[in-house]
């Protein structure tokens, strides 16, 4: 009897086995067959960039498409969020996929028929916008995911929700948005979430190819605002002030040994960055008032613990020293935590990655001092998050236009092996967690 009991549970496991098989080479017939329509959706959405919170045309587009999928659409979440969800055939896990929807104020310098001509406002500023971090590439790869998931939803053990999420970039001063806002507002309840996957189209990282990273992979991010403030005088009496610009020099050097003298660099990287400074408005006249802003870069609560305390006792006693006052805001209107990697999740799902792609383009990337806010999903649940290639191949990686600038560019033959990934974590992760 216990022999009958072995074979037959063999059995029924190289059935299941070849089932998802089956089912993997469907998903790879599936995603070739789609990928001009991928091609033509990111084009759509390049030509018509929108920022966050104000993606409107976007979330019609992307809303009107998953209900033709007969998937249940919620939209309006987060403010321009879209999220939609597919039950599958057989009980399981439920699954997230995320992908962010808005665009930047860059004006586009990439010669493209269907470059970005969009003027609009941001902040009270007349701006360009331009899709220049490849969020149009996640929308339509995450689009045609939920193509194909839709059309095998009967064989899914579980439930998946796609996640289409405004402002990831930061939604205007004043306003609420991104992943922090619609974990808020429950995107990651009803069904709740077990495991989240999103990935980022990567500029300096051959198309074909896939980089992931356990652990910290991206990292956490405050914004600070410095404000020096002194005594005014004419320039050519500068005795009779306390110079605020004298003090913001020394400020902004002596916050360069944050990083080459307080963090331990062996571990983990770290950023210290001030991007604007603004004091005065005439060569001979020193002002009353200086404004610094920066952003801080890190990888782990202690160094983040450890550079906002820093940043505050330099500027505050460096000021002191030059007569004037400091006030440091930190966050001043940005936060985003540490984008990590599930450990035991990216480890569960790697082999997944290597099956899709082949072991050798599966590569472990050192940390990324850039930041996501996919992090906020991963506070609540675990999550990976992944890079995609996107440089046409045999080009250099350091001669690649970088993300957030007009020359900005994605080889788009790379988007397939996106849909492909995203469709076998998610089968995959709940054969296994079922």
């Amino acid at each position: 009897m216990k022999k009958f009991c072995l074979f037959l549970f063999s059995a029924c496991s190289l059935t299941a086995s070849a089932q998802n098989n089956a089912l993997k080479t469907t998903i790879a017939q599936k995603a070739d067959a789609l990928q001009s329509k991928i091609i033509a959706w990111r084009r759509n959405f390049h030509q018509h960039p929108e920022l966050g919170n104000r993606e409107v045309r976007t979330a019609g587009i992307i809303a009107k498409y998953l209900d033709s999928l007969d998937i249940e659409v919620r939209t309006g979440v987060a403010t321009t969020g879209v999220v939609g969800i597919l039950k599958g055939g057989k009980p399981g896990p439920v699954v997230a996929l995320r992908a962010d929807m808005d665009g930047l104020p860059v004006i586009e310098r990439v010669e493209l028929p269907f470059a970005s001509k969009v003027k609009t406002t941001y902040n009270g500023n007349k701006v360009g916008a331009m899709h220049a971090c490849g969020h149009d590439s996640h929308m339509a790869i995450l689009m045609a995911v939920a193509d194909i998931l839709s059309s095998i939803k009967k064989d899914l053990h579980g439930t998946v929700k796609f996640i289409f999420q405004p402002a990831e970039e930061g939604a205007p001063y004043g306003e609420k948005g991104g992943a922090e806002e619609m974990v808020k507002q429950g995107v990651l309840e009803n069904p709740k979430v077990d495991a989240i996957f999103g990935l980022h189209i990567w500029a300096n990282l051959e198309a074909g190819k896939i980089e992931y990273r356990p652990g910290g992979a991206m990292a956490g991010v405050n914004d600070m605002l410095i404000t020096i403030k002194g005594k005014s005088s004419h320039g050519a009496y500068p005795w009779q002030s306390a110079d605020p610009i004298v003090a913001s020099a020394q400020i902004i050097t002596a916050l360069q040994t944050i990083v080459s003298r307080n963090i331990k660099v062996t571990e983990n990287p770290a950023v210290v960055t001030v991007g604007a400074i603004k004091g005065g408005n005439r060569f001979n006249i020193i002002p009353e008032t200086v404004e610094m802003q920066g952003t801080l870069r890190y990888f782990t609560n202690a160094d983040e613990k450890l550079i906002t305390e820093r940043v505050k006792q330099l500027a505050t006693n460096i000021a002191e020293a030059y007569n004037t006052t400091a006030d440091v805001k930190i966050p001043y209107s940005n936060h985003y935590p540490v984008t990590f990697n599930n450990v035991a999740l990216t480890q569960q799902m790697l082999p997944t990655l290597q099956a899709v792609v082949g072991e050798k383009n599966v590569i472990l990337t050192p940390p990324v001092t850039g930041a996501e806010d996919f992090s906020f999903f991963q506070e609540k649940v675990p999550g990976l998050f992944i890079f995609l290639g996107g440089m046409p191949k045999g080009a250099d990686p350091a001669k690649a236009p970088s993300h957030h600038t007009p020359d900005f560019y994605i080889d788009e033959s790379g988007f397939t092996l996106g849909v492909k990934a995203l469709c076998n974590l998610t089968l995959d992760y709940m054969s296994l967690n079922k």
